[in-house]
């Protein structure tokens, strides 16, 4: 395999940063490549507006998917871009260098193709697959509730099958692409308590029965529709059942374990824009006659965000490379989902403080990220749950 060695610069407040990359292609290369270009281009101009205004790019977004970003980890058979996981990570964290908005709403339609893609019948990898991974149809993924976020072996949206029907009734919550998705997984009780009766199901979100509820508003990224959706008799084909009745647990927490590198990945993007800029501001502001860098306060604060983001990001891709390999990565994925949005949350809190009063008003993004890396700490299962997953992991032996 040959590996291109790739800096990545982003000029931020006049100077250039660089991340040093080892990509294991000519072609990871150039993709990553496309990836700066476009989201240079289309979204780094527009985050602050969207995001102040708590609009949805859904046309930006299908700019992302008309250059292939919406399907990069899966199989090119079927319509995705073939490119191991080490190397979408990277696209992702490249994304949310400058919206996160955007690089969640990547990761959230990635991980709402996975049921089919992991976990579907050959007839519905060909008939859906395409689509969904086709760059204009967006998807969401519907698992947590009102009363059973984390617990998601207790949920209680049920599904009664009725001929060659489906019946889905209930409540989900807390949905990202809530009333602007174009399909839904839905995942639902078909039998008896416990994880053991859950099934998934994939519907269309022009279903009468799909009625998603008034967005939430949200603390940070506010670009991006979340809100609760009510089943109320939504009748799906039975043959949109994804992975056979009972099966529906073992399909969300594999899902997760994707999902969360894909947190992570964003996370990292997250932190590196808060350094970047924090160091820029820190080299420019002068104090007592010299730059704010020089004072070993700052110097040394912005040393340890450094070194966390970089550890963050070999945590990430540690993880990523062991799933491309075939291996065990659960644990793994959990520790860097929880290393790295720990990290982003203390990054984008450090480069506030550094920026002093400047942080703490919207004429500078720093204030922004603080608030978005809040919600990284929760999505995909809350820290605690990786903390959860990870001793569970090591009790195992």
């Amino acid at each position: 395999m040959t590996c291109a060695r790739v800096d990545s610069g982003v000029e931020v407040m006049g100077h250039m940063m660089k991340v040093e990359r080892f990509l294991p292609s000519e072609e990871a290369e150039a993709l990553l490549g496309l990836t700066r270009e476009i989201a240079d281009g289309e979204l780094a101009p527009r985050a602050s507006d969207f995001e102040a205004r708590g609009e949805f790019p859904r046309e930006v977004l299908r700019t992302l998917g008309q250059a292939g970003l919406l399907g990069l980890p899966y199989p090119e058979e079927h319509g995705g871009g073939g490119q191991p996981y080490e190397v979408y990570l990277q696209v992702l964290e490249e994304l949310a260098y400058r919206w996160l908005t955007m690089a969640e709403a990547v990761s959230v339609h990635g991980l709402a193709c996975y049921p089919v893609a992991a976990f579907g019948s050959d007839e519905q990898r060909k008939r859906f697959l395409p689509e969904f991974l086709g760059g204009e149809l967006l998807g969401a993924y519907c698992l947590s509730e009102p009363q059973g976020g984390s617990d998601a072996a207790s949920l209680a949206a049920k599904a009664v099958k009725d001929g060659d029907e489906y019946v889905v009734d209930g409540v989900k919550a807390w949905i990202t692409h809530a009333g602007v998705a174009d399909f839904y997984n839905i995942f639902c009780r078909t039998g008896v308590p416990g994880p053991k009766g859950i099934s998934c199901l994939v519907a269309d979100a022009d279903n009468p029965g799909i009625q998603p509820q008034r967005r939430e508003r949200t603390m940070g990224l506010t670009g991006s529709p979340v809100a609760q959706i009510v089943f109320d008799g939504a009748r799906v084909p039975a043959d949109r059942l994804v992975g056979g009745e009972g099966i529906g647990f073992t399909i969300a927490m594999s899902a997760l374990d994707s999902g969360r590198l894909g947190i992570a990945a964003c996370a990292v993007g997250l932190s590196q824009a808060a350094l970047d800029y924090a160091v820029s501001y820190a080299k420019d502001r002068d104090q007592f006659g010299q730059p704010i860098i020089g004072f070993q306060g700052v110097g040394f604060m912005l040393a340890d965000m450094a070194t966390k983001v970089s550890a963050a990001r070999a945590t990430t891709l540690a993880a990523a490379r062991l799933r491309d390999a075939g291996r065990p990565y659960s644990m793994q994925a959990a520790q860097a989902k929880l290393f790295a949005t720990d990290t982003a949350m203390q990054v984008a809190t450090d480069a506030v403080q550094i920026l002093g009063g400047y942080g703490y008003v919207a004429d500078h993004p720093v204030e922004r990220w603080m608030r978005e890396a809040k919600l990284l700490q929760i999505v995909e299962g809350t820290n605690q749950i990786q903390r959860m997953v990870i001793s569970r992991n090591l009790a195992r032996g």
